[in-house]
């Protein structure tokens, strides 16, 4: 299992390499400008997956090179599916196979979303695992958070489920549900750093590209992304504090 997750996190950089240059389709930039949504983010967010990847690079190796940690061990298998589905998605995605992609995606966010909150949950992980594993896991698990969200839009749109022209209704409620569950996971995560810090970047990116946007709503969907990065800061605050004042109270 510990090569099999090097091969899957090594797939990812390939597959992103071969699917930039059309090796699967018109690649995944030119297919989502196809399907414009309420959540779209600016262009400059997605150069998060280079860190991303460099740093789940970093998780595979290092796991390579340890002793058996309980909670290391038990997200080993997620950790390999979950880079495996986020490589599988780019192909699908660029060749507008758009319901199997979008599977894919939710699967590979439930796989690193449990990666994150185990880690999360084990003391001694957290202080001998936190930038080797828990850091790029958390990042990775933040990113996908939203990712599922704006993925989900553009099948809506694509498939012409819901009215593309009165987007507003239909993308508020997906904002919603983002939010309630970033604030989840943030939560049995104990206000979870990489993770934040994926989810706020990924908002900000989304304030900058719908309060420059012209589509009807936007403007209000900019206001909507500044209020769920502030409400998951806050919350993040809160959280630490009460980690803070239980360590000091024992």
């Amino acid at each position: 299992m510990r090569y099999l997750v090097v091969l899957a996190a090594l797939l990812m950089p390939v597959m992103a390499w071969f699917t930039q240059r059309g090796a699967f389709g018109p690649g995944i930039g030119a297919t989502a400008d196809r399907y414009p949504t309420l959540l779209d983010v600016a262009d400059y967010a997605f150069a998060i997956w280079a860190l991303i990847f460099l740093w789940d690079l970093v998780f595979a190796f290092a796991q390579l090179h340890r002793h058996d940690h309980a909670a290391l061990a038990r997200t080993r298998p997620a950790a390999a599916a979950g880079f495996a589905f986020t490589a599988l998605w780019m192909p699908l995605f660029s060749q507008q196979l758009f319901w199997p992609a979008l599977l894919v995606i939710w699967l590979a966010l439930a796989c690193l979303a449990y990666c994150a909150v185990t880690l999360s949950r084990d003391h001694v992980a957290l202080r001998q695992l936190r930038w080797r594993a828990w850091f790029p896991l958390s990042l990775h698990a933040g990113w996908l958070s939203l990712a599922v969200f704006l993925n989900t839009a553009q099948v809506i749109v694509a498939q012409r489920l819901l009215s593309p022209e009165r987007m507003l209704p239909w993308n508020l409620a997906l904002y919603a549900a983002a939010a309630a569950l970033l604030l989840t996971l943030n939560a049995r995560m104990h206000g979870n750093l990489g993770y934040v810090l994926a989810a706020l970047w990924g908002l900000a990116a989304a304030y900058v590209q719908q309060s420059a946007a012209t589509a009807p709503g936007a403007r209000v969907a900019a206001g909507v992304a500044v209020t769920v990065a502030v409400a998951l800061l806050a919350q993040s605050a809160w959280l630490r504090a009460r980690v803070h004042r239980h360590i000091f109270s024992d």
